[in-house]
């Protein structure tokens, strides 16, 4: 990501040096600002509510604004964008994927919240008690939360150093270690309702910047929205076929089966992310969380509006062929963007807008990782060494506290290996933690709120064969190793020609759902009788206590 920005010109805010400078300040004004409502905001007690859940006192539009900053990663912010601004219609397209997976969330997010108490491991132990599921739980949000954590720390660390005005890899890896100690903060300080706050500041900076990008660009065009759709056509390089299909992974048919799974994870695996179904469980019942979920996705629905309008003005006013020389991806168009209408503005207010366009691609690559270690750190804490190993019997006093050393430990591993890790191109990590969560997380909750037969040994074969299913395709596929843009460039011993392998993990981990709990009612037939009878009414009408 140090490349992409430095290429999109971060550095080179439009006016003088004064003006250049607004960006680092704006910077660590929000640093300040989010900090110091991690503090005020923090647990008031040492219990597992006011820790896992701020004692579910958000309101249902606080909640819905915290859901929408968790969902607002640098890809739908960067990638979306900027696969508009070279691809046209693939671009839109995965706008609206990105949306899906809010509604795809919306289905599930009564039930999930009547199930579960804090973590996965509770919405799983409703069905299968015993530590074999609360591993399986841990198993399951470490596997998607640590190489999107990685992800993520390396892309803030990257932002961080160009904010301050440093290009070299040792300044990117020394931000990188001053952004893990800065979400290890939130998360240790904060629990759930401080890094709420800053998921809730962090939407109402991208958002208003957002739709001031938005009606800058419309205004360019007159409000006329056929007169941008014309400018984005003809500067795209495409002409007639941008508004067609094929341009982000070829029109062959492995091509459009590639992009198919690209979708296909994007809805699927984002509408289960396991830090997203711990921020549903903030809610005070199911139906604050659908009527959060409804307002998230109305939210979500005009932010890629803009996202989308942003992406033919850059288009347009950029044109295609400079932002793909910059990145063939087009992830540095939203800046090359912000740069050319802070050329038209005369004055201060150019600087402005690209300070807060600089300042947005930061927030939203950061806030997001607070969120991510807050569910690592849950899912050790409370499902593996509370409930694992010490079978429940253990202090809220002392759980709080072992979730807040496993959020430094969480921190910690996520820092050293986006550390190490920097200079790579990570972004087929994305592609595998969006799998995992597909491949794994859903088919289990799915199973588990709504099939009856669903058991133990179903429950192990879903995470379990899930996880190696996917990995093993990732390994394979072309993310890991064939094309520049892959995890490890120079190799190539790739046996799928796919980026994104959701379209073959996603079914095998059904398949493996159904044929475990077959498997298991066959070898044991009285398995899973230990399960509360009343699972299903508290799925569908909720527990009376919690």
């Amino acid at each position: 990501m140090t490349e992409l920005l430095l290429a999109a010109g971060l550095t080179s805010v439009p006016g003088g040096a004064d003006d250049r400078a607004m960006v680092p300040a704006a910077f660590m004004v929000f640093v300040a600002v989010s900090l110091l409502l991690c503090v005020l905001a923090g647990p008031g007690d040492d219990t597992t509510a006011d820790f896992y859940t701020g004692n579910r006192s958000l309101t249902p539009m606080q909640n819905a604004l915290a859901l929408t900053g968790d969902y607002l990663s640098a890809a739908a912010l960067l990638g979306v964008s900027g696969l508009v601004a070279v691809a046209g219609y693939d671009g839109i397209s995965l706008a609206v994927s990105s949306c899906l997976a809010v509604g795809v969330f919306l289905l599930l997010a009564g039930p999930l919240r009547n199930a579960g108490g804090y973590t996965l491991g509770d919405i799983l132990a409703l069905r299968s008690p015993g530590p074999s599921s609360r591993i399986a739980a841990a198993t399951a949000t470490l596997a998607v939360c640590l190489p999107f954590l990685v992800l993520q720390l390396a892309g803030a660390g990257s932002a961080t150093a160009l904010l301050l005005g440093l290009t070299s890899q040792g300044a990117a890896q020394a931000c990188t270690v001053f952004a893990g100690v800065l979400m290890i903060c939130y998360t240790v300080l904060g629990g759930m309702r401080g890094t709420s706050l800053v998921q809730i500041a962090k939407v109402a900076v991208v958002f208003t910047t957002m739709v001031l990008l938005a009606l800058l660009v419309l205004r360019h065009h007159d409000f006329d929205p056929g007169a941008l759709l014309t400018a984005a056509e003809r500067g795209s390089g495409l002409h007639d076929r941008y508004f067609e299909p094929g341009h982000a992974t070829g029109d062959s048919a492995v091509g459009r089966l590639d992009f198919l799974s690209l979708q296909l994870s994007v809805v699927l695996g984002g509408a289960c992310m396991p830090h997203i179904l711990m921020r549903i469980n903030s809610a005070a019942d199911g139906a604050t969380a659908r009527r959060a979920t409804r307002y998230a996705v109305a939210v979500m629905a005009v932010f890629f509006l803009c996202v989308v309008i942003a992406g033919l003005g850059a288009a347009g006013l950029v044109g295609g062929r400079r932002i793909r020389a910059v990145d063939s991806s087009g992830q540095t168009a939203l800046l090359l963007l912000a740069g050319e209408l802070g050329h038209e503005t005369s004055g201060t207010a150019g600087s402005v807008l690209y300070t807060a366009v600089a300042c947005s691609v930061f927030v939203t690559v950061l806030a997001v990782v607070a969120g991510i270690a807050l569910s690592a750190a849950a899912a050790l804490a409370h499902d593996l060494h509370a409930h694992a190993v010490r079978g429940g019997r253990i202090s809220e006093r002392r759980e709080v506290r072992s979730a807040r050393w496993a959020a430094g430990g969480v921190g910690g591993l996520g820092v050293l290996l986006a550390a190490t890790a920097q200079g790579r191109n990570l972004e087929s990590l994305t592609y595998l933690a969006l799998a995992l969560a597909a491949s794994t997380v859903l088919p289990a909750c799915v199973y588990g709120l709504f099939w009856s037969r669903y058991n133990r040994t179903g429950l192990l074969w879903t995470v379990y064969g899930g996880v190696l299913c996917t990995t093993a395709l990732y390994v394979c596929s072309l993310s890991f190793s064939g094309t520049p843009a892959s995890l490890l460039p120079g190799h190539d011993f790739h046996l799928i020609g796919l980026q994104s392998t959701a379209v073959l993990s996603v079914p095998a981990g059904f398949l493996l759902g159904w044929a475990g709990s077959v498997a298991g009612r066959r070898a044991r037939p009285g398995e899973g009788s230990g399960a509360d009878p009343r699972w299903r009414e508290r799925v569908l009408a909720g527990a009376r206590e919690e």
